[in-house]
């Protein structure tokens, strides 16, 4: 899944992101409310992190303002603020939550993961193609019954094929659902990913699921298809 965390302070900002990071979401990190709309209006995010004191314009200008552009991506405010007034507010300008600092990391993740599901990302917590297993709560893997280790950055590749199986998926939408806004998708960084996917999940199997269809991407399918070892 792909955040957009608006926070000035760079301590928090930095954290949070980090945090989030390792749980395998692709982050991208604005500390001022235009520059949060203009993110918001140039990349495609399935979820915004958005404080209420920003410079320039504040939380809730920027819900609303987002609310008016059309998109209906879910919001979950963050604030130093606990007045029900502002609450009513921010749900008001059209946020989805609400979260008061300082807060346990872990309810955060928690409403990441109850927004994710209300929202447009919507999704099964099991997937399962052929006798391939994930566990989209848990991160965990398995195939044919065996437990499959993956690193954070490959669960979260086959995690984004895995919700769009039997759908081939290019380079630079993997790059911008799994990584940042600064990684260069034109790296071979995402075909190394790929052949070491390939090896933990395909390998003493007679059925691959990871397939690469050669100038158009990658797909994971039970189906026949074209393969490029």
């Amino acid at each position: 899944m792909r955040i957009l965390l608006v926070e000035d302070e760079p301590t928090a900002a930095q954290m949070l992101a980090k945090g989030l990071r390792e749980q395998t979401h692709a982050v991208d990190v604005s500390a001022d409310g235009e520059a949060a709309l203009y993110q918001a209006s140039v990349n495609d995010y399935d979820l915004v992190i958005l404080d209420i004191m920003l410079p320039k314009k504040d939380g809730f200008e920027v819900c609303r303002e987002l609310r008016a552009s059309g998109l209906s991506i879910p919001i979950l405010m963050l604030t130093a603020r606990d007045a029900i007034n502002d609450r009513v507010t921010g749900l008001d300008t059209g946020a989805d939550d609400y979260l008061t600092k300082p807060f346990d990391f872990h309810e955060l993740l928690a409403r990441v993961r109850a927004l994710s599901r209300r929202g447009h990302v919507l999704s099964p917590e099991i997937i399962e193609i052929d006798d391939l297993v994930i566990n989209t709560r848990a991160r965990s893997v398995r195939r044919a019954g065996r437990n499959i280790t993956l690193t954070s950055k490959e669960y979260a590749v086959l995690e984004y094929l895995a919700r769009h199986r039997d759908e081939v998926v290019g380079r630079i939408e993997i790059s911008e659902r799994v990584w940042d806004e600064n990684f260069d998708s034109f790296s071979n960084l995402i075909d190394v990913y790929i052949q070491r996917l390939r090896r933990r999940i395909d390998d003493g199997h007679n059925v691959k699921l990871l397939r690469t269809r050669r100038g158009e991407g990658y797909t994971l399918s039970a189906g026949d298809g074209e393969t490029d070892a």
